[in-house]
């Protein structure tokens, strides 16, 4: 029996074909999605080489390793459409401000290029975040996560979504915040539970890997 896992995280690792935009079309949201992982790649791999800290650079390894798995996804199914990413105001601005992170970090050593680059991640991850919801139209359906399931192959799968609850306070800092709850009902559907089960899928969170 085929034994997959799947972690739910927060990686940019959505598919471009048939999303829904504004202003956008499926070039630029190819170019979007390549271009905001090469940015954590680049970044990561300077932490690599520059940082002291052996969990900064786990966690460095762990973005460059997840990054270039995404980005092989999204050119293989770029080609695959015969979709050439085309560049867009949402995918330059992610690189020239990936760039002058780059440049600052450049400056920095040991505990203060350490930090500049966790919080620096975070705040990015968070731009992406908007980029998603400002530029795209976010939000999976059930037939969809369905498909994903019944192709999963063995080893680790990942998959990208932020469920959950939204009050008043929450909807107020986050510009990603309504969808949330619409994840958490589709990651609830019965039939997904029971597609999750019926192909034999296990899940896990990183502590398990």
């Amino acid at each position: 029996m085929k034994v997959s896992a799947i972690v739910a995280i927060g990686l940019l690792s959505f598919p471009f074909a048939g999303v829904s935009a504004q202003g956008v079309n499926d070039a630029q949201i190819a170019s979007i999605v390549v271009t905001a992982n090469q940015v954590d790649i680049d970044a990561g791999k300077l932490a690599r080489s520059r940082s002291t800290n052996d969990d900064v650079k786990a966690f460095a390894e762990l973005m460059i390793t997840d990054h270039t798995s995404v980005n092989k996804s999204a050119t293989g199914l770029a080609a695959k459409l015969k979709v050439t990413p085309q560049d867009n105001p949402t995918s330059q601005s992610l690189k020239s401000g990936g760039d002058r992170n780059l440049a600052h970090l450049k400056t920095l050593r040991s505990a203060a290029f350490d930090k500049a680059y966790v919080d620096h991640e975070v705040a990015y991850h968070q731009q992406v975040i908007d980029a998603l919801d400002k530029t795209l139209i976010p939000g999976a359906t059930n037939e969809e996560l369905l498909d994903i399931f019944s192709k999963v192959a063995d080893g680790t799968t990942e998959i990208m979504c932020h469920p959950g609850y939204v009050d008043d306070a929450f909807a107020k800092e986050s510009v990603y915040n309504f969808q949330r709850e619409r994840e958490l009902k589709i990651l609830t559907d019965p039939a997904i539970k029971q597609a999750i089960q019926n192909n034999g899928i296990e899940l896990i969170t990183f502590s398990d890997i």
